[in-house]
């Protein structure tokens, strides 16, 4: 991880498509709305402007970055063979928050995949995103546009908060949709595709269309990767952190004495999924959902965390949510929260 941010630079906030295009072309970094999360981007075959992704995020060069095209056609400009399995899943998915993770052409640069022989792949179901990668004319590099492990940008202020003065351009395309990171799928020959990261598209809608998926484990190293690479991002035990510390209970009901009385305090927030228990007082609580959906509990998890982190709080206690459709996301994303 990079020991110094870069000089501080001006950051450009804007709607306008061309200049954040222009900046693309030119090497620069532009942080745009997708349907997930905002990304920070760079010229996916240019080296140095990569290079400047890992710095001002200050983000360990072992973790690599995910490929971002305008349309599914231009696959063939970073990858050299698609399976039959991911022809299918291109078909159906996309646009959309699912990332592809298959074999890559040479000129994609080692420090895009940390030296691993796939690349992480996908066209996002947001126009304001396609368009400006079709105007830049070029494939898109980019991580979550925040400081390396901290909680995912939805909006263009969150970028602003992290990232002013460390970047050229922030393309405001408003709040994200889907909420969270999208879902990497990768295909081992002879093997069910694997699962690699829980995200904005579930398990079950992929299963409907390709079959049962090998769920996320631990993955062997490649011997040509960087030394601690991961094979696709996101994928730390602790990411997506708040700066307070946060605890991670079944249920809210589990909350120990000292939980409860600090929680009615306000000396600790409450990140809860529907409410609060009955006989729970919380003075400071973000709800993801009232009504119970685990798609509005994805859109609002990112907000919800930084809300918290910024209140007169010690720190986080929240609770799990139901562990099927997008609740698998919701539940990967708190786990590795509150990883110590």
């Amino acid at each position: 991880m990079n020991a110094n941010p870069p000089t501080p630079i001006p950051t450009v906030l804007t709607t306008d498509v061309a200049t954040a295009a222009d900046a693309l072309r030119a090497g620069k970094l532009v942080a745009f709305a997708t349907e997930t999360v905002y990304g920070l981007g760079a010229n996916a075959l240019d080296a140095s402007a990569v290079a400047r992704i890992f710095a001002a995020k200050e983000r360990p060069l072992f973790d690599p970055l995910i490929v971002h095209l305008a349309a599914r056609e231009a696959i063939g400009e970073v990858c050299n063979a698609v399976p039959p399995l991911a022809e299918r899943l291109i078909e159906a998915f996309w646009p959309g928050p699912l990332t592809l993770v298959l074999p890559r052409r040479d000129v994609v640069p080692d420090l895009v995949t940390a030296g691993l022989p796939d690349v992480a792949v996908r066209v996002p179901d947001h126009a304001l995103a396609r368009a400006l990668i079709a105007r830049a004319g070029v494939p898109v590099a980019a991580p979550s546009a925040n400081l390396f492990g901290r909680v995912s940008p939805t909006t263009a202020a969150h970028v602003m908060e992290q990232l002013d003065g460390r970047i050229e351009v922030v393309l405001d395309g408003g709040p994200c949709r889907v909420g969270v990171e999208s879902t990497i799928v990768a295909f081992d020959a002879g093997e069910r595709p694997r699962v690699l990261r829980y995200g904005g598209l579930a398990v079950e809608a992929l299963e409907a269309v390709c079959g049962t998926l090998a769920l996320p484990q631990a993955a062997a190293r490649h011997p040509g990767a960087a030394p601690g690479a991961q094979p696709a991002p996101g994928m730390l035990e602790q990411h997506y952190a708040p700066r307070k510390p946060l605890t991670l209970l079944d249920t809210l009901a589990e909350a120990d004495a000292a939980q409860r009385a600090a929680i009615a305090r306000g000396t600790l927030g409450v990140l809860a999924f529907r409410g609060l228990p009955p006989g729970c007082v919380a003075p400071v609580i973000e709800t993801l959902s009232a009504a119970g959906s685990l798609e509005e509990a994805a859109t609002r998890l990112f907000a919800a965390l930084r809300r918290l982190d910024a209140a007169a709080v010690a720190g986080i206690v929240a609770e799990r949510v139901p562990d099927s459709g997008l609740g698998r996301a919701v539940n990967d994303r708190l786990r590795r929260a509150a990883h110590a």
